[in-house]
């Protein structure tokens, strides 16, 4: 009797608390801000509207999330110190930044990697970034997502550029990444970091001689309208974003909304290189009937410049560019 009793007063004990989690659930709410540097005009910014959209819907309400564009919150290295310090925030940044934290990301982002939008997406499925993932995770970042792609980055520039000689003493503006400031660097540029906001204006006023990059960014912001109209396509880095929120925060989340969060962000992604990968040749069409010229490069040289930035840097794992190498091979 006393058996059947203590077993009675626990299952009783367990649907309590199980209804109590419920509850707990269908009370919740949580308001996240979410922070980029893309124009409304961008598809990055209309497919973090579109998610945080379907994410309000399918929670019924309990999770908000509040979209801020053109860095109008912290963004860039800021942006993911908000997620770092626990803040109720989400970064949507390039997995460059991540490498302040977990340095094997900046070898993701290296220059001149992929080939295509499709290899990019199948590196970030694999095992290698799984375990990047999780020491992410360790030092407070929790990554919902890393392939927001909006196309390979190229030079923007008032003349013709073909090889990294035609860089010497060109002011190229760059964001404030350190991978994309060493990039520009070693490709023969004088790398310039920037913000996004004073971007067109120092172009416009000769402050620097140029920008880097996609087709899509310079037909969403309508760089084409400046002095700028030669594009070199140099491919030197494949634009793309990741999005990132405190494991704090997200620890607090019920999991039924986790759920939810996580599969939206996922969907985004898989729409918007679908999305993009249709539309390119249609931008690039488009820009050329506003009188912007597409040039090619020569590969090998630019290849030649920016290998120094394939040796392992401080804190990266030994051997990782050789297994990223290793993976890309294994899907050509």
């Amino acid at each position: 009797m006393n058996i059947k009793k203590s077993l009675s007063v626990l299952c009783a004990g367990v649907i309590l608390s199980l209804g109590t989690q419920a509850m707990a659930a269908d009370d919740y709410k949580l308001t996240l801000k979410l922070s980029h540097v893309f124009s409304p005009a961008e598809q990055l910014t209309k497919s973090m509207d579109l998610v945080s959209e379907a994410i309000l819907k399918k929670t019924g309400g309990a999770i908000n999330i509040q979209t801020f564009p053109q860095a109008q919150l912290p963004a860039y290295k800021e942006g993911v110190e908000q997620v770092v310090r626990g803040a109720k925030f989400i970064s949507v940044e390039d997995p460059s930044f991540i490498g302040d934290y977990v340095p094997d990301f900046k070898a993701l982002y290296a220059p001149m990697l992929y080939r295509s939008f499709d290899e990019y997406v199948k590196l970030v499925q694999t095992q290698m970034v799984a375990d990047m993932k999780t020491k992410a995770e360790a030092q407070g970042i929790k990554i919902l997502a890393l392939d927001y792609i909006y196309g390979f980055r190229n030079l923007i520039t008032q003349k013709v550029i073909k090889t990294p000689a035609d860089l010497k003493g060109m002011k190229i503006r760059t964001p404030g990444s350190k991978s994309y400031i060493d990039t520009l660097s070693a490709m023969g540029a004088v790398a310039t970091p920037l913000p996004w906001g004073e971007t067109l204006s120092a172009v416009q006023q000769g402050v620097v001689d140029g920008l880097e990059g996609s087709e899509f960014t310079n037909i969403g912001t309508k760089v084409y309208e400046g002095p700028t109209k030669n594009v070199a396509n140099t491919h030197h880095i494949l634009g793309t974003c990741g999005v990132y929120i405190s494991t704090k925060v997200w620890s607090e989340i019920p999991a039924k909304y986790q759920a939810i969060i996580q599969d939206e962000f996922t969907k985004g992604a898989n729409h918007m290189v679908e999305l993009l990968k249709s539309q390119h040749g249609g931008v690039v069409k488009e820009l050329e009937s506003f009188g912007v010229k597409f040039n090619d490069v020569d590969g090998e040289a630019f290849r030649s410049a920016l290998a120094p930035l394939y040796k392992e840097q401080k804190g990266m794992t030994p051997g990782v560019f050789k297994t990223i190498f290793t993976e890309l091979d294994s899907m050509r």
